[in-house]
This record gives C-alpha cells, sequence and structure tokens, in this order.
C-alpha cells in the first residue's frame, strides 16, 4: 500500500485529533493512529476506548487499505519535516511503514489494524445542531467547575439538558455550581445527558473559531459530533446527575451590585493573605460599602480593603473560598455583576447585571463558616 501526502496537511489532521491519544492507554494498540485509504481518502482515527476522534483528507493513492501507525513517532518527524509531499509505503505483512521525504526516509513499525478497536455508531438516536460558538462558549462557562472526584462519577462530566424552548449546561463540584443557559437552541426530543470533562476538552481544542454548525447525535450510551471533516464519538456517562434546580436559593433578599473588575482584583489582592490551606476571605456587607478582609493567624498576615458598591438589604458578615470566587469572576463577561445573598450559611448567587442576548448565567457557590474571632 502506498499513498502521497503533504506533511504538514497531515500533521494539522493529526495535532487535530493527537488528545485522545493516552501514554498509557489500557490496550497498547491505542498508542496508535489508525489510517484507513478508501478511494484516494485517508480516514485517520484516534481513540481510548471512551472517546474517539476521527478526522479525514485527500490523498494520491492507486490502492486501499489500513494500517496502525505509532503516534508519537508520527507526529515528531512530520512536526520537523518543511511542508513538501512525503510518500507513505506500507509493508502490510511486516506492517513497516516507511516514509521518504525529500531530506530523506525515515522505517517505523505500525501494527495491525484489525487490532484497532472499532468505533461505536450511534444509530436510532436523536440529533440537535448546534453552532460552534455556542457550543464552545458553552463549554467555556462551566468546564472549570466539573469535579476530579471519581466517587461521584456523575459530577466529572457536564450535564446537558435539551428542553423544547432551550438547552441548558450544567457543571458542579459540590462548592460551586455553574449553569449556563441558551433559550435558542432547543429541540423537539427532550433528553439530558452528561458528557465527560475529557471529551468536552478535546473538542474545545478543536472546534473551529468560524462560526460551523455541529452536530450533535445521541443515544443512551453515546453521543457523537461532527463539523468540517471532524467527527467525535465520545461514551456518555451512565449516572443519574444531582437535581441541581433544588440547590438553587429562590429567597435571597440581599442584592449587592459591584463592578466586576473592581471585586475581582480586590479578592486577588486580599487573598494573598488568607490561609493557604482554606483560602478564606470575608465580605462584610453595610450600607453602600464592601469590606473584603483575610487573616491568616498561623503567620499573623492580613489584610482588608473598602469598595462602593451597590447593597440592598441587611447587614451582614460571608465567608467564601477566594479561589473559587476568582475563577468565577474571571468567567464573566459582564462589567457589572449582582451577587445575590440570603444568610450566611446559604448559598451565594453570582450573575451578570445584563445577560447577553439568548443567553442566562447563573454561577452558585457555597460559604465557608467565619471563626468570629476578629
Amino acid at each position: 500500500m502506498k499513498f502521497i501526502v503533504s506533511s504538514s496537511a497531515l500533521l494539522k489532521q493529526l495535532a487535530s485529533i493527537n488528545g485522545v491519544v493516552t501514554n498509557n492507554p489500557v490496550v497498547p494498540i491505542l498508542e496508535n493512529f489508525l489510517f484507513e485509504i478508501s478511494d484516494s481518502t485517508l480516514t485517520i482515527t484516534a481513540s481510548d476506548l471512551e472517546t474517539s476522534m476521527i478526522t479525514e483528507l485527500p490523498v494520491e493513492a492507486k490502492e486501499n487499505g489500513r494500517i496502525a501507525a505509532p503516534a508519537r513517532i508520527l507526529l515528531d518527524t512530520l512536526k520537523n519535516l518543511p511542508d513538501q509531499p512525503v510518500t507513505f509505503t506500507i509493508d502490510e505483512e511486516t506492517y513497516t511503514i516507511e516514509i521518504s521525504s525529500s531530506n530523506g526516509r525515515y522505517k517505523l513499525s505500525g501494527e495491525n489494524a484489525t487490532d484497532f478497536p472499532r468505533v461505536p455508531v450511534v444509530k436510532g438516536g436523536n440529533a440537535i445542531e448546534i453552532p460552534s460558538n455556542v457550543l464552545a462558549r458553552a463549554i467555556n462557562k462551566t468546564i472549570f467547575a466539573v469535579s476530579n472526584d471519581e466517587l461521584r462519577p456523575a459530577m466529572t462530566g457536564i450535564f446537558v439538558q435539551l428542553r423544547s424552548d432551550n438547552v441548558t449546561f450544567v457543571a458542579t463540584d459540590g462548592h460551586r455550581l455553574l449553569r449556563y443557559r441558551r433559550t435558542d437552541i432547543a429541540t423537539s426530543q427532550e433528553a439530558s445527558l452528561i458528557i465527560p470533562r475529557k471529551a468536552f476538552t478535546l473538542l474545545k481544542s478543536t472546534l473551529p473559531s468560524e462560526a460551523t454548525s455541529v452536530r450533535v447525535e445521541f443515544n443512551n450510551s453515546n453521543a457523537f459530533f461532527s463539523f468540517d471533516n471532524i467527527r467525535m464519538i465520545c461514551r456518555l456517562i451512565d449516572e443519574r446527575y444531582p437535581d441541581y434546580e433544588n440547590v438553587i436559593p429562590v429567597q435571597n433578599p440581599n442584592k449587592l451590585v459591584i463592578e466586576r473588575q473592581a471585586l475581582l482584583s480586590s479578592v486577588k489582592r486580599i487573598s494573598i493573605y488568607s490561609n493557604k490551606t482554606t483560602h478564606q476571605i470575608r465580605l462584610k456587607l453595610s450600607g453602600s460599602e464592601l469590606q473584603v478582609s483575610a487573616e491568616d493567624l498561623d503567620f499573623s498576615n492580613e489584610a482588608n480593603e473598602r469598595l462602593a458598591c451597590q447593597y440592598d438589604g441587611e447587614d451582614m458578615e460571608i465567608g467564601f473560598n477566594a479561589k473559587f470566587l476568582v475563577e468565577m469572576l474571571n468567567n464573566m463577561d459582564s462589567d457589572e455583576i449582582t451577587f445575590e445573598l440570603s444568610t450566611p450559611n446559604r448559598a451565594g448567587l453570582l450573575m451578570p447585571l445584563a445577560n447577553e442576548d439568548n443567553e442566562n448565567v447563573l454561577m452558585l457557590v457555597m460559604p465557608v463558616m467565619l471563626n468570629n474571632y476578629v
């Protein structure tokens, strides 16, 4: 089997799906890309059993064939070659791959393609079209709050809820919760699925910057994403997602409106003086003033700042983990934000003062108990 392809075109396609390949896979063959040639089209598959990515590109080839090619050595070779046509010659009996370029020849050993696991096909599932920029924004808004706790597998993914009037993306790790809702996308068949973090991380890095329609198909076990010449199949997390709606407090009489950047900068500075284990900072609200403070008793460090704000509610003091607040404030776009609070031991809600068109962003953060030693 023999084919000729542009080195830079091949490198671009391999790099787009290489994130799936793991260093120590369950099955050694998964350290390879699967190359399949059919009618002068090269289809390349990368898989880790849970997630598979497939891409294709045109090549010059007279015959069809399949081979598993080692991912790392192939990528490293192409990265260091100038853009030029390269010829791949494959011995289908010994699985030897020879790459010929104007610079020289490189020989590497491939593996039998029949050992490569089959990629699942989504049949008889539901489908929805989502613009790539909307999907990328939804992933960016939620992925940082996904849990790493393998004992609670449902929370290690992003919960996607498809309804007749909106699509909602939810992520939580038990300390904070992100809900990103779009009202410009809907589906006639309501459904909910949990997409693993890795799948969405890979998708985020491969989604094109220009607006493209992403087709999402899914059944009970897999989700299938396709756009341009890339396809991704991932196994869904088969668990029950926590009832997130019940966690969001409804009665929040204390409302704070403040400039996002001013609060973010203040929390960053004050957190330097917080305890390195708890990252605890204290917010004291009274009148039109917010006092942000922290102390680390182990080292006698303390700091406090006063910020102007609009506050409507009773005077109160509440503690938060500064790391969570910084991440959440960093992930908002609006100039001004609303912070809704009820009592010092109930969750606080962070929201943009004005939402973008067709979108609704809600961030929930759990407080930390304050030691009133001041």
